[in-house]
């Protein structure tokens, strides 16, 4: 990690201006610590700051402006913080490139002024219940350490306030391509998948490069977990000249050292520390792509020196996060799913594939450029009916128009709960799982979720 900032550098700070472009939760916490620094701050929304972020940053100060980018002022910043969810195509981006003024992402900047170890989790996939997972097996361990990243608190916002040993971080690819110098000290990487190609040219090897540069800056005492099961990941691996230990995880084939799965058992063995062997049915999180998301939190733990007991507990009594495969209750016989987060065609699959009954499946929303070839199978085999809950499904209907008899579209998670509840008959699943972003009829997979949960409860 870099070291703590010294005086020295503090001092240095005083008058140079630090521009935090996006007012959430990422840029208000990069710009309390910017502050705590130092340095002169302004941050610059296009839009409109929710309330609680403006009462933060009123409350502290902070110099900000919503609506526009005063550009002109802007182009003076020592340094840009830009929010992962503005492209790098944006007018005033390129801009900033073009005249040479630095543009990073919270987690490069927060990572200069904390000495905590970091374990950060990326993948198309699984990264939420990973590193969710993992967090909740270190703290069962009594170790201080906070969750931040894409989940929980901003990670700027508590190395500004907090004092944690290790942070478990999950990082979307958004937030990799922003980062530089930043280092991770034990680096996850779950699967590579087709997600956000609209933001990649389109093209699969852009993607992928961005969720490998969590290995950048790696040293040789550090460590990259990986799925030796993953295809994409493999075909990158050699090239990408990792500096770290290979710890790899698979379900197809025993390994030397790593996790793999033996007679239903998960064994890991980082060759550090006694072997730890455990029952896939004591996981309390079910279905192959949990058995992964579990093998990657049980390798860190192993790597940490965490006893098997408190690896097993954890494992057994994880409550997973909200809007992933979540039950949203039982009417009538029929279960509902919440699995809101499921914005990519591959979380859908792994949904579907961990549900054992006859699917009313609620897809659609935001079209990332989905290929959605790999669930034709699933939905061939379990899918009964099909509700698109987005502005414009035609993709969807082309995809699945030989497979599904019934197609309805919806325009409200309501209305989309009721005409499910009438599709389904007792032991059916109605499953929302979107497969696509939720911006056109939503404010965030949050908010759909929550929608989908209250509208089941209305029934």
């Amino acid at each position: 990690m870099s070291s703590m900032v010294d005086i020295e550098k503090e001092q240095s700070a005083a008058g140079e201006l630090i521009v935090v472009l996006g007012a959430g939760e990422s840029g208000t916490g990069a710009a309390i610590l910017a502050r705590k620094q130092g340095y002169n701050v302004l941050v610059s929304d296009v839009g409109e700051i929710t309330a609680k972020y403006r009462e933060v940053l009123l409350e502290r100060g902070i110099e900000f402006e919503e609506g526009h980018h005063s550009e002109e002022r802007i182009m003076k910043a020592k340094e840009v913080i830009k929010s992962p969810g503005i492209p790098e195509k944006a007018p005033l981006v390129k801009k900033l490139r073009t005249a040479g003024i630095p543009v990073i992402s919270e987690i490069e900047f927060a990572g200069r002024f904390t000495n905590a170890k970091t374990i950060c989790i990326t993948g198309s996939n699984g990264k939420t219940t990973t590193t969710s997972l993992t967090w909740h097996m270190l703290s069962k361990a009594g170790l201080n350490v906070g969750l931040a990243g894409n989940i929980g608190k901003s990670f700027a916002w508590q190395v500004a306030e907090a004092d944690y040993d290790v942070y478990v971080l999950e990082l979307s690819s958004f937030m990799l391509d922003d980062m530089y110098e930043f280092r991770a000290d034990i680096a996850v990487l779950l699967n590579i998948t087709p997600d956000h190609l609209d933001r990649y040219d389109y093209k699969m090897e852009n993607y992928a490069r961005s969720k490998f540069r969590i290995a950048q800056n790696q040293r040789p005492d550090d460590v990259f977990i990986y799925c030796a099961d993953d295809a994409e990941t493999l075909k990158y691996l050699d090239e990408m000249k990792i500096n770290a230990q290979l710890l790899p995880f698979s379900i197809e084939r025993s390994l030397e050292r790593g996790a793999w799965l033996e007679s239903e058992k998960i064994i890991i063995n980082t060759n550090t520390t006694e072997v730890l062997t455990m029952s896939i049915n004591e996981l309390v999180l079910q279905g192959r792509h949990n058995i992964y998301n579990s093998m990657a939190s049980g390798i860190t733990a192993k790597v940490l020196d965490l006893r098997n007991d408190t690896i097993r507990e954890s494992m057994g009594d994880f409550k997973n996060v909200p809007h992933r495969l979540e039950n949203a209750g039982t009417i009538s016989g029929i279960t509902f799913i919440n699995d809101s987060k499921a914005t990519n065609v591959n979380s859908t699959w792994y949904a579907l594939e961990s549900v054992n009954t006859d699917v009313v499946l609620i897809m659609g929303g935001v079209d990332k450029g989905n290929d959605y070839s790999m669930l034709k199978e699933l939905v061939k085999k379990k899918v009964k009916a099909i509700i698109c809950l987005g502005k414009d499904n035609r993709r969807i209907y082309d995809a699945f128009e030989d497979d599904v008899e019934i197609f309805v579209n919806a325009f409200s998670a309501r209305e989309a709960v009721e005409i499910g509840y009438h599709l389904a008959t007792k032991g059916d699943t109605v499953l929302l799982s979107p497969a696509c972003a939720s911006f056109d009829l939503f404010k965030s997979y949050e908010d759909r979720g929550e929608q989908f949960k209250e509208a089941v409860k209305s029934l």
